[in-house]
Parts: C-alpha cells; structure tokens; sequence
C-alpha cells in the first residue's frame, strides 16, 4: 500500500478519538480515591459520569453543525484541544462541585470529535466502512490501555496525576494535528449555525423509513454496548465467580478483540454489504452473551469464559457496518451534520443500557441481565432479517 495523506488523515483522527477516549475512560478506576478525597458517595461521582457521557451524545450533532461551517479540521483541534484542557481542570478540581462541571465539560469537548472526524474519512477514501473500522478501533485501543494505566499511576502519585494521562496524550495529538491535517474546506460557510437548529429539517431527516431503520439498529447496538462496558467486569466477578483480577485481564481482552475486529468487520461491510456483516456481528452476540450466561451457570470451564467473551469483542463491532450504512444513505451535504444527528438520537437512547442492566441485576440477578443482551442481539439480527427476506428496501 502506497501511503498517502489520506492514510495520515485516517492515523490522525484514530489517535485523536483515543486520545478523546482516554480522558474519559481514565476517571473510572480512580473512583474509589476520588470519593475517600472528596467524601462523596459512589453515586455522586456516578452522577458526574452519566453527566459526562450525556454531554459526549448530545455534542454529535453540533459537531457536525461546526464542521459544515467552520470546516472538520477546526472542529476536530477544538475537541483534542478541550479534551487536553479539561482534563487538566479536573485534575485540580478544588471540590467535588467543580469536579463534576468540568467532568461534564470533557464530555462535551470530546464529543465534538467523531461525527466531524467520520465525515471527514469519508471524503477521503472510497471504502469507507474499512476507513471507519479504523477509526472507531481507537476507543477499544484506549479502553485497553487506560484503565490499567490509571490506576497503576493513582495507586503511586495519586487520582489526579491519574487524570492527567488524558491531558498528556491530548497535547501531543493536537500538536500532530495541527502539524499533519490540512485546512479543510466549510461545506455550508455562509449559512447561520441557528439555521441548521430548525426542528422541522431535524424530524425529517430521521423520520425517513431507511434513515429511522438503521438509528434502530444502531440503538441496540449502542444500547448493548454501553451495558457491557459499564457491566462485564462485575459479570464476570460477582456473576461468573472469576477473581477481581483475572475479570479485569478478560475486561482488557475484550477491548482487544474489539479493537481489532473493527477494521475487518468495516472491510468485510464494503465488499459483501452493511447488513450482511452487521448480522454476523448480531450473531456472534447472541452466542457470545448466551455462553457467558451458561458458563456462570453451568460452570463450563474457564476456556469457554474467554471464547465468550471474544465473541462478545466480535459482537460489539457492529460500529463499522451500521456507521457506514448511515454514510450510504446521506448525501455529501447532509453527512456533517446528518450523521451528528442521528449519532446524537442512538446515543442518547443507548445510553439507558446501564442503567436497565444494572437495575435488571438487581432484581433478578447478573444471569437474567446478560440474556437480555443476548435478546437485544436477537432482535437486532431479527430486525435485520425482516429487511432481507421481506424485500422491505430499508
């Protein structure tokens, strides 16, 4: 392969949504000295996380809004640059108030980053779902890493040097950034921003049958993900009776294989079809859940466990199919802006999968929690089948 400066645009925008990830996923295991610091309760930094991770979905479409007018370029520096500088405010947060603000403020700065990054990869390449396959591998690549390394530096210099990780891979991102991507052109550089805020164009875009069809789809997607994100670790403890450690080496394999089947689940959608790869990662759902339920259950042995859960990796690549479905179905003008909607819609949707998971666990335990993932994979393949065999042009 010929490098081009496209496949510098593709590098540059994968380490800056890892970079956008990293600040965000770094917070999580340093909770623990965060509360015994501040004398908060669990749930008051959990409060500051859902604030974070709602802002993140609600800044998608404005970001595509800024792109289409300022160009992807500003917009992309302006998200790595907010990542770097919030994380820095978090870290001298005097009060568990001002952590909490500026906890929100990191989301909605990271947030500004991949609906505008994805467009612009769009522009660049002609297969565009391996193009995107790559690009969203660098969350699973920061879930990887940033945990374990987090904790490591909190457990030696404290939480807020561990929060400093995020500002410290930001700025050499932006520097490169800067450096490396050229201006890029507004597609809508006349056109008021508060134009583009109007309800009734909104609607319509997402009232459209095919449009409507695949937010669905992403919905579940996002809806599983979140879940197992916030949940498989506790799963794979409390539920499957796996020690602390060896549930967080799984949790890590998991974003490994998760990572690295995006790329090839983005190529495989560009030259076999969207659908027919998105089912194969809806399939790999339903027996990747469904295993890890009977190995709780059945105590099938730790090398079904970790077969599960690679499946699971498999499974939550959904991204790059349904992501370039969206693509295909918007014009080039509508793209920016367009698919920040709808990324917007799902995942703010989505988002109830911890809270329905966890509550679920509750009441009737980790078991019944995870077959609901299982059943949402069903559904979803399900879905998908209808299109297909019923010729219903979605």
């Amino acid at each position: 392969m010929n490098w081009r400066y496209r496949h510098t645009a593709l590098a540059l925008c994968t380490l800056a949504f890892t970079a956008t990830m990293v600040a965000r996923l770094v917070i999580s295991p340093l909770v623990p000295t965060i509360t015994a610091e501040f004398g908060v309760s669990n749930a008051t930094v959990g409060l500051a996380l859902s604030g974070m991770w709602l802002a993140y979905a609600l800044a998608q479409f404005p970001s595509g809004v800024f792109g289409d007018r300022y160009g992807e370029r500003v917009v992309i520096l302006t998200a790595v640059g907010a990542t770097a500088v919030a994380s820095l405010l978090i870290a001298v947060s005097p009060s568990i108030a001002v952590f909490m603000l500026f906890t929100v403020v990191l989301g909605a700065g990271a947030g500004l980053h991949y609906s505008v990054a994805t467009t612009f990869l769009a522009k660049q390449f002609d297969d565009i779902g391996r193009a995107i396959g790559v690009h969203v591998a660098g969350g699973p690549l920061a879930g990887l890493a940033a945990p374990p390394l987090a904790a490591l530096v909190g457990s030696r210099h404290g939480w807020r040097a561990g929060i400093l990780l995020g500002a410290a891979v930001a700025v050499p991102v932006f520097a490169l950034i800067a450096w490396r991507v050229r201006p890029t052109k507004a597609v809508r550089p006349d056109q008021p921003v508060r134009e583009r805020f109007a309800l009734a164009p909104l609607v319509e875009l997402l009232s459209r049958p095919p449009i409507l069809y695949t937010t669905a789809l992403a919905t579940m997607g996002a809806f599983t993900w979140q879940a197992t994100a916030s949940f498989l670790p506790t799963f794979l403890d409390v539920g499957g009776g796996l020690s602390t450690g060896l549930s967080a080496l799984l949790f890590s394999l998991y974003f490994l294989v998760h990572g690295g089947t995006q790329p090839i689940t983005g190529s495989l959608s560009d030259r076999f079809g969207r659908d027919a790869t998105a089912m194969g990662t809806m399939s790999a759902g339903i027996v990747g859940y469904g295993l890890l339920v009977a190995t709780a259950r059945f105590d099938l042995g730790l090398g079904a466990t970790v077969a599960a859960v690679c499946l699971v990796g498999v499974a939550m690549s959904w991204g790059a199919p349904v992501q370039s479905r969206f693509m295909d179905l918007l014009s080039d003008a509508e793209r920016g802006a367009g698919f920040g909607l709808v990324r917007t819609a799902y995942m703010v949707i989505g988002a109830s999968g911890s809270v329905v998971v966890g509550t679920v666990s509750d009441v009737a335990g980790w078991g019944v929690a995870f077959g609901l993932l299982a059943g949402v994979m069903a559904l979803g393949l399900v879905t998908l089948l209808a299109n297909r065999l019923l010729w219903l042009g979605y």
